[in-house]
């Protein structure tokens, strides 16, 4: 495989988005898809580096949200599966 930095434990792929936001000075409309990352914060930069590498899009919409809380096992969970390259 090669490339095994381990950035997020779990992606939830949401299709059929449909989308309408300003892009050079016009209103647009695309069909999108929704993918939630999850990860530690400590790669939150380093997925959203690796989003956009492979991204078609100029600008894709990368948001990070903090987790204020959760189910420790599930918490836990992501923080063992997820390595960054370490």
């Amino acid at each position: 495989m090669g490339d095994e930095r381990v950035l997020a434990a779990c992606v939830n792929i949401l299709p059929g988005m449909i989308s309408h936001y300003w892009w050079e000075g016009k209103v647009e409309r695309g069909e999108e898809v929704v993918a939630l990352f999850k990860t530690r914060a400590a790669l939150a930069d380093a997925l959203a580096a690796a989003v956009k590498e492979l991204h078609s899009y100029t600008t894709p919409a990368i948001v990070t949200l903090p987790v204020e809380g959760g189910d420790a096992a599930y918490l836990g969970w992501i923080m063992a599966e997820t390595t960054g390259g370490t």
